[in-house]
């Protein structure tokens, strides 16, 4: 008897290998079959926009259907093949062959439903950033509609200079430097918070963190939650930061304090310390100097200035709001400042 339950113990590891190693080779598999299928939509919905462009362009609608061509397109196809040619999807089919006449252009790593929220974007340097950034961050098609409605672009380009926002457009966001992972404006519109916004820094700490999964794409790529409240005895007084999180990139701690009044001095002081104990306390040979944000309501531009003259430059101090930018007003403050470059 117990040399059987010996021999099914020998046995049961290389069973549950066996049963790892199909359940591995069958999820890839899938995966590699739904990318061969977008792959193959994409690419047969550029053909079908071209077929009509070229259509267009030689002038026979006029001559058949006038200004109902695609109309009558989607009533004839919804009857050979049912459905998927409604008339909206038949103009954007259209639209992506005039966006990108060049097929290999587009990125064959996003859907179909990837190109039919890019394409919604008029600007090419802001669609051209949204996808290279769905691409590099592997962004589902709701997480690519909340960065795009939170107007991530119009946040990141606001303090870059002009060639920058170009390459921001080409290349999506790329992280080498603390400068790269922080934004002047966070949003957190996600946390459902209605107005008057009356909320305490506990209560938005906690509303944070109970919606991680958001909180992290606002934040970007590379961010890995540590603590909250992380507890700190310096000269025998309690400290806390409110949250902290370790960046996988850049091999360094984040610290994030929330302010929901207008910023203080001392507030840019305190972070400074907490930086500096992390620095001495919490880092391994292998980190680098941690980074400090200070996330208030409020933004004295001045007397971050002076708070943060001859101070760690690792230290920054940016805005959130609840609800969503206007992004209007984003694209002319962005306007402005790159006409001004240009003079």
């Amino acid at each position: 008897m117990n040399a059987q339950i010996t021999k099914k113990e020998e046995n049961a590891n290389p069973y549950q290998e066996l049963v790892q190693h199909i359940s591995t080779a069958f999820t890839h598999g899938q995966a590699r079959a739904m990318a061969a299928v977008h792959s193959c939509l994409v690419e047969t919905y550029w053909k079908i926009g071209q077929h009509i462009v070229e259509y267009e362009q030689q002038g026979k609608e006029k001559a058949v259907y006038g200004a109902a061509l695609l109309e009558n397109l989607s009533h004839d196809l919804k009857q050979l093949h049912g459905k998927g040619f409604s008339r909206s999807n038949l103009n954007y089919m259209r639209l992506f062959y005039i966006r990108y006449p060049i097929c290999e252009k587009a990125s064959h790593k996003l859907s179909w439903s990837h190109y039919f929220e890019l394409l919604k974007i008029d600007n090419d340097l802001e669609r051209s950033f949204y996808e290279q950034q769905a691409v590099n961050e592997n962004w589902s098609v709701p997480e690519l509609k909340r960065q795009k409605d939170s107007a991530l672009f119009l946040r990141l380009a606001l303090s870059k200079e002009k060639e920058k926002v170009l390459q921001l457009s080409k290349r999506g966001q790329i992280v080498q430097s603390p400068e790269d992972i922080v934004k002047d404006l966070y949003v957190f519109e996600f946390l459902k918070i209605p107005e008057p916004y009356n909320i305490s820094e506990t209560e938005l700490e906690a509303r944070l963190l109970n919606n991680l999964q958001s909180f992290l794409l606002e934040l970007g790529k590379g961010f890995t939650f540590v603590a909250r409240q992380f507890r700190m005895t310096i000269n025998n007084t309690p400290y806390r930061v409110d949250l902290v999180f370790y960046h996988r990139i850049l091999r360094c701690f984040v610290l994030i304090d929330l302010k929901i009044r207008d910023l203080k001095h001392n507030d840019i002081g305190q972070m400074n310390m907490y930086m500096g104990y992390f620095a001495k306390e919490e880092n391994v040979e292998s980190d680098n100097p941690p980074i400090g944000i200070v996330l208030s309501k409020e933004k004295d531009e001045l007397l971050v200035e002076y708070a943060t003259y001859g101070m760690n430059s690792q230290l920054f101090v940016s805005k959130y709001q609840l609800y969503l930018p206007n992004e209007e007003e984003l694209k002319r403050l962005i306007n402005q400042q790159l006409e001004l470059e240009s003079i």
